[in-house]
């Protein structure tokens, strides 16, 4: 480890001595010398044109200056609504996601909405300037003022901000950044540590949001060390179930909610806000619901949305029975089909349960449980609910239905969309409470014949 030496700074003319003194020798100002230290390892976004970076000195919070207006609008509502309310100034995030699914694409809507309000500075380690413009004009954008930069080197990106001190800066993507301080292979470990604490050191100094893109692994967790989510304010991952839409979730948000959605679809005018995204989720039918179809209303964030759940049990084809379900979490299934099993008596142990949402979207909410029940009841017996039936509740190991936050609001949306019938843990007009899961299915299945 470099060797650090603390060194005695004039705040008014620069000048340096090894030793404090009350007075500066050559400018004669008093109470003026600072303690600097000459760090080699420091960040060179903190770092003086003499080598020197002043030393860090806790401050009281009551003496802290608070941040006023300082989110920046993107100018797309769903991004906006993910990042909760806009992108904060001196924050990194970073947008993971597979290949091809819009990330850059996305980046370049926000960036040119952003023009208006400051420069921006596009960095691309992936594609060439021509490649920008031309997918820039393909998607019709006002972007001629926006600055593009083709490197993968850390050290001209560094320079390029000093010299235009950017509002927004964009690195698409953070894997093809190295620099020559950390070896010559991009995408090490070292390299991803070393050029995203230089790039977020230099917007923690100023009043300026970065942007990163990063690769993923098969397993769609962002490519590299954890640490690197650690270091950003913001970790954003795109994600798609159809080739036209896509899901925008934060995994980590210190400036806002994790649980927002946001909602895209593309086309070949680029990403688009989903117009009507309470309806995405179910499936218009001209005929009657199939068995095995149950409906629930759940809240992403702020929003509520109508979800459709299917299931489908066939007799196991091996000893033991198995959960097929990528979209719902296959203990939850599990859980509930034993519930199930054990309150009603209907067998699942010799089953094996497919599970899926229609729209593709992943669900956590434990307000399913009731829908997820019903699904598989209908499943299992070859019985359709109800026609336009939601059903809200939580269910316990003890085959209670147990109360959800909103129950009104979610009501409320599902009564927008054409529901009739909602089946609610709590009393509320114009719905029917239910306290245990025999009572749901009575309701559902016995008293609607």
């Amino acid at each position: 480890m470099a060797k650090k030496s603390v060194v005695y700074k004039c705040s008014k003319c620069g000048y340096t001595q090894p030793a404090w003194l009350g007075r500066c020798p050559e400018c004669g100002e008093w109470n003026s010398l600072e303690e600097c230290i000459l760090d080699s390892n420091a960040p060179k976004s903190s770092l003086k044109s003499d080598g020197t970076v002043l030393k860090a000195k806790p401050v009281p919070m009551q003496k802290v200056s608070q941040q006023n207006n300082s989110r920046i609008s993107t100018g797309n509502e769903e991004f906006d609504r993910v990042l909760g309310g806009g992108a904060t100034k001196r924050s990194a995030i970073l947008v993971g996601g597979e290949p091809g699914i819009g990330k850059s694409t996305l980046l370049l809507q926000a960036a040119s909405s952003l023009l208006p309000k400051g420069k921006i500075l596009y960095v691309s380690g992936e594609e060439s300037a021509g490649q920008i413009k031309s997918r820039a004009n393909r998607l019709n954008l006002e972007a001629g003022s926006l600055e593009i930069l083709c490197t993968m080197r850390l050290e001209d990106i560094l320079d390029a901000l000093d010299s235009l001190n950017p509002l927004v800066v964009i690195v698409d993507s953070i894997q093809t950044v190295y620099s020559v301080e950390a070896g010559l292979v991009p995408g090490t470990i070292t390299q991803l540590k070393y050029c995203s604490n230089e790039l977020i050191g230099w917007v923690k100094e100023r009043d300026s949001v970065l942007f990163m893109t990063a690769h993923v692994t098969k397993d769609g967790s962002i490519a590299g060390p954890k640490s690197l989510e650690h270091m950003v304010d913001t970790v954003l991952s795109f994600e798609r179930t159809r080739d036209e839409v896509r899901f925008l979730r934060a995994q980590k948000n210190r400036f806002g909610s994790v649980d927002e959605l946001g909602l895209f679809e593309m086309d070949e005018k680029g990403l688009k806000c989903v117009s009507d995204p309470s309806s995405l989720f179910i499936t218009r039918r001209k005929k009657e619901t199939p068995a095995g179809i149950a409906c629930a209303s759940v809240f992403e964030g702020s929003r509520v949305f109508i979800v459709e759940i299917q299931a489908l049990t066939v007799p196991a084809k091996a000893a033991v029975n198995r959960v097929y379900s990528e979209k719902i979490d296959s203990a939850r299934v599990s859980r509930v089909a034993a519930v199930l099993e054990k309150r009603l008596g209907i067998k699942f142990s010799d089953q094996d349960i497919y599970i899926n949402v229609a729209g593709g979207i992943r669900l956590s909410e434990s307000a399913i449980d009731g829908a997820l029940a019903a699904a598989l009841y209908s499943a299992r017996t070859d019985i359709s609910l109800p026609e336009k039936t939601a059903i809200i509740g939580e269910i316990s190991l003890a085959g209670e239905i147990r109360p959800v936050t909103k129950q009104k609001q979610r009501i409320k949306a599902a009564r927008d969309l054409g529901f009739q019938k909602f089946i609610v843990p709590e009393s509320e007009a114009g719905a029917t409470q239910v306290e245990t899961i025999k009572d749901l299915i009575k309701c559902l299945f016995v008293e609607s014949k």
